[in-house]
């Protein structure tokens, strides 16, 4: 197929969205499948106010609406609900093209950690957004049933996977001599990461921060005790996994947690609140500990069979994730509601044909 893609989040962005989407289009193409790639990048942005990370496309829509007609897409993806998915978004209601969306963030928690609005309207923006769409794609069985309890419909499932072979264990130490245990957060620094429910914690040992983000001179000043590193990459982000004691994800806001499994999958066993993400993937998996209290889920995480964490983590898979991706972009899948996917699934080839004529 020749999928288009519009996404608010993309490279040189480290996220876990963007390893989702980068990770699914690797696979999707060694299937044959096309991909044509409309991000940030590609117009005039500003950045978020507190996050520069962050960026917001401005005037995009005109743009977005000559790339998907001139590309002629077999099916459309809106991954994210930013100014680019709100543009592409308008083109598929105003030629009437079918969709699919993806849910990565909990977005009115994200917007209300920083700003005076409340969850309610946050929803209430994210249910007119994906009303339209064929099907909503969500990591885990928790975030689907707490949409659908939201008024969410059209919910499918969309599994991750994990890259084993770069993050794995018994590799060479970085972390030195810092007393042991060691707890290590890996990730974006940012308020809505709730990574001061770690740090404030009573525990022996080290805890290490590794990651950039827009609270981390506030968190270096606050917790002088703290070993922050700054963000790695490459081999010595995954060194950081396997010669940690214990992950520990503080997260109330994530949807999955990418990072649960690259720690799982170099033997790390992970400490987690009962959230969105750790509650899908720790409970019996032999990987980890979750507990209303963290201090206790750290406790239980560190008399964990590290083999036994690297084992669960091989169960991830990549290839799975893109063919679950693959299957989800019909959004009429039923067989009576066939020639009408096809009739709008042809309907930029013909605004191409009467645009061309009428040149």
């Amino acid at each position: 197929m020749r999928i288009l893609l519009a996404t608010d989040a993309w490279e040189p962005q480290v996220n876990g969205v963007v390893t989702t989407l980068r990770r699914t289009i690797e696979e999707c193409e060694k299937l044959g499948h096309e991909f044509h790639i409309i991000d940030y990048n590609q117009f005039k942005t500003v950045s978020w106010p507190d996050y520069p990370e962050v960026k917001l496309a401005l005037g995009c829509y005109e743009e977005v609406r000559e790339i998907i007609l001139d590309y002629e897409p077999d099916a459309i993806h809106i991954a994210t609900e930013g100014f680019v998915g709100m543009a592409a978004r308008r083109v598929c209601q105003e030629f009437k093209l079918p969709f699919t969306t993806s849910y990565h963030t909990k977005f009115p928690e994200y917007v209300s950690a920083r700003l005076p609005i409340p969850l309610s309207v946050g929803y209430a923006f994210m249910r007119w957004f994906h009303k339209p769409s064929g099907r909503v794609m969500v990591a885990t069985p928790t975030l689907q049933k707490d949409l659908e309890s939201r008024g969410f419909t059209n919910i499918s499932p969309w599994t991750r996977g994990v890259d084993t072979v770069t993050f794995r264990p018994n590799l060479e130490p970085i972390f030195g001599d810092l007393p042991r245990p060691i707890m290590t957060y890996i990730g974006r620094v940012a308020v809505e990461k709730n990574i001061e429910a770690f740090l404030k914690l009573d525990l022996p040992g080290t805890k290490v921060i590794v990651g950039k983000g827009p609270q981390l001179e506030e968190l270096k000043a606050k917790y002088p005790e703290v070993v922050f590193t700054g963000p790695r990459f490459g081999e010595d982000l995954a060194r950081s996994y396997a010669d940690s004691d214990v992950f520990v994800f503080p997260s109330l806001t994530d949807t999955f947690g990418l990072v649960i499994t690259e720690a799982m999958a170099a033997g790390t066993p992970v400490a987690a609140f009962p959230a969105h993400g750790p509650i899908d993937l720790i409970p019996g998996s032999g990987a980890g500990a979750i507990n209303d209290d963290l201090k206790v889920a750290i406790e239980e995480a560190l008399q964990i069979d590290r083999k036994a964490v690297r084992a669960y983590a091989e169960k991830f898979s990549w290839p799975e994730c893109a063919a679950e991706f693959i299957r989800n972009l019909e959004p009429y899948p039923e067989p009576a509601k066939t020639k009408l996917w096809t009739k709008l699934r042809q309907l930029p080839r013909k605004i191409r044909r009467k645009k061309t004529n009428a040149a």
